[in-house]
């Protein structure tokens, strides 16, 4: 799923209602203010929202079982030898942490510290040596909170959150319609410097976002650096629950549809169904399918929606450290049959960029708009007994034609900017994408 993280405030942003939002984002990546501020280095790239296989159950129960098999290897083992060939976990270093533990309960002044933070410390910073932003644990908390948010309900400030790769800092993506960030005017590309006076600064994606969630009806107060600003902002917005449909439709003029999906979630599988079912009853004889500020989502749900539209064949492949490879297809009985043009942006990521890559690939519709994000790698969340889990980098994907995005992302066909002056400078928001997407659809058609 996401994660992307979708997702966060979701794996998506917000579980704190951090979500792909309901319309275009705005100006390329690029905040001048972000590239120049003392100590910000190129950071670690991340992406919304998450491309994850989520396996609910108890997937690695053996795995669970040999590492309480290793633990009690340990307490048995005498003479600081290894207690399992070719592990980085031997007497030696238990003994490390324990006397690092008594330093930091005999010296640390700031606050007291439990014994459980502590030790969720150590299982975050085992990930964290992986140098791959997209692999982290969760806390059983953390976890549940990620898997409310492929639901479609979030708490929060209904906005979705990123990693800028220039900055490292947390980006908004994008805003849901009616969401308390639109309202604050709030905006994609926006980079988050501090939450309620704490730097994002070195925090990873999902600690940036557990600082901008908290109770409904409170506030928190964001510090962003926006391109075009000579200052910080200081944006205050009040948390609230926010429901947010991850798939729109309406019927355009001249028998256009316009379907613009905000991410790749559980939920997003039926209503997709739905808005094709609906734009095809109203007469459909064209079709916008927008990707832009799509973080991505789950695996299996693009599988399945682009099983809706595309034609018989390979939708993606992936491959793992063992050269092992799964293949996900399609049968084409649902195969599109009318012209298809689709919206993408630096923000559509992971799922989106496998939705947008097939459909490319098979020239099944022209790709407008401006380079995809650029991640070609899943994630899989793996749960353990206690309700904690951990998200590590498992494969690569690769497109039908064998194409492999990551770092790279995918070139539109027809490469239109966007214009966020144009965009946020007038009530009537116009959206020159999409009215470009209108234009190549309408020659499409003819």
């Amino acid at each position: 799923m996401d994660e992307n993280q979708s997702y966060f405030d979701n794996i998506s942003g917000a579980g704190m209602g951090m979500n792909p939002q309901g319309k275009p984002p705005g100006k390329e990546r690029g905040s001048g203010k972000g590239l120049f501020l003392i100590g910000l280095i190129t950071g670690i790239s991340g992406a919304l929202l998450i491309l994850a296989i989520c396996y609910l159950g108890i997937y690695i129960q053996s795995a669970v079982e040999s590492g309480q098999s290793m633990a009690q290897s340990v307490q048995k083992n005498s003479g600081g030898a290894s207690f399992l060939e070719d592990s980085a976990i031997d007497a030696d270093v238990l003994n490390k942490m324990q006397t690092i533990e008594n330093t930091i309960q005999n010296y640390f002044y700031l606050h007291d510290v439990t014994e459980e933070e502590i030790q969720d410390g150590i299982y975050k910073g085992m990930l964290q040596a992986l140098d791959d932003p997209y692999s982290e644990y969760y806390t059983a908390q953390e976890l549940e909170e990620l898997m409310q948010q492929t639901e479609g309900i979030y708490y929060g400030i209904g906005a979705y959150v990123s990693q800028d790769t220039v900055s490292g800092l947390p980006k908004i993506s994008g805003t849901i319609a009616g969401a308390p960030a639109e309202e604050a005017d709030l905006r994609a590309n926006d980079l988050i410097y501090e939450v309620d006076g704490v730097s994002t600064y070195g925090l990873s994606l999902t600690e940036a976002v557990s600082l901008i969630k908290g109770p409904e009806n409170t506030d928190v107060t964001l510090t962003i650096v926006r391109e075009g600003e000579s200052d910080y902002l200081q944006v205050t917005v009040t948390r609230r629950k926010v429901e947010t449909p991850t798939v729109e439709h309406k019927m355009l003029e001249d028998g256009m549809a316009y379907i613009q999906l905000t991410e790749f979630d559980d939920v997003s599988v039926k209503q997709f169904e739905n808005a094709l079912a609906s734009v095809r009853a109203s007469g459909m004889k064209g079709m916008i399918l927008d990707l832009r500020a799509n973080p991505g989502g789950s695996l299996g749900a693009v599988v399945d929606m682009a099983r809706m539209i595309l034609p018989e064949g390979m939708i993606v492949y992936t491959e793992d450290k063992s050269g092992k490879r799964s293949e996900y297809k399609c049968d084409g009985k649902k195969e599109l049959d009318v012209p298809l043009v689709v919206l993408v942006d630096m923000n559509s990521a992971s799922a989106a960029e496998i939705m947008a890559g097939a459909i490319k690939d098979y020239k099944l519709g022209t790709l407008v708009g401006t380079t995809t994000f650029g991640k070609g790698i899943v994630q899989q969340i793996i749960p353990f007994r206690d309700g904690s889990a951990v998200k590590v980098t498992i494969s690569a994907y690769y497109t039908p034609n064998g194409n492999n995005i990551h770092g790279l992302g995918i070139e539109p066909d027809v490469v239109c900017e966007f214009d966020g002056e144009a965009y946020y400078g007038s009530e009537d928001r116009p959206d020159n994408q999409l009215e470009k997407a209108k234009e190549v659809l309408r020659e499409l058609m003819r």
